[in-house]
């Protein structure tokens, strides 16, 4: 785990300061740089739209009784993205733009679903069960205790109390 954080945070930073270096050589300084904000902008952008379709999709899913799940998925993947794009380089931009785009981000998403196997470990989170009873997205007190202080009851407005209140 520490090497792996080792060359997250020293060897990736050298590695895209080289990058770097190499493209300003090749196409010049201020035109690196341009491009550095150009990939950001899109990049911000498209993360952007693309998370306002996956929070969509998701909201669909939920009003349907399901979980969104992929969606879910994808969400973390955008806010990497979006981190991504904006920090300055190349390779950072390449794994952002992999991310965020609705090519790729789905089946990443599909991929790590499978090899995280959350439902699997614990049978309460599977898709479409509420771990505290009932449907997570109907009104059912079937996981609830029977509450003898609760009335339940109906109540109807006569034209009698409307007239008191004007």
């Amino acid at each position: 785990m520490v090497f792996k954080l080792f060359l997250l945070f020293a060897i990736m930073p050298m590695i895209e300061i080289m990058i770097l270096l190499q493209v300003a050589g090749s196409i010049g300084g201020w035109m690196t740089f341009s491009l550095v904000l150009v990939t950001a902008f899109i990049g911000a952008q498209l993360v952007r739209q693309q998370g306002i379709s996956t929070m969509l999709s998701a909201r669909n899913k939920m009003e349907s009784g399901t979980l969104p799940g992929q969606e879910m998925v994808e969400g973390v993947l955008l806010l990497i993205a979006g981190v991504l794009l904006v920090t300055p380089g190349f390779v950072t931009d390449a794994i952002g733009f992999l991310f965020v785009l609705p090519m790729s981000r789905p089946a990443i998403a599909t991929f790590l679903m499978k090899h995280l196997k959350v439902s699997a470990a614990n049978p309460q989170f599977q898709q479409g069960h509420n771990p505290f009873g009932g449907s997570p997205f109907t009104h059912n007190n079937s996981g609830h205790s029977h509450n003898d202080d609760v009335i339940e009851g109906e109540y109807h407005h006569t034209e009698d109390s409307r007239k008191k209140l004007d």
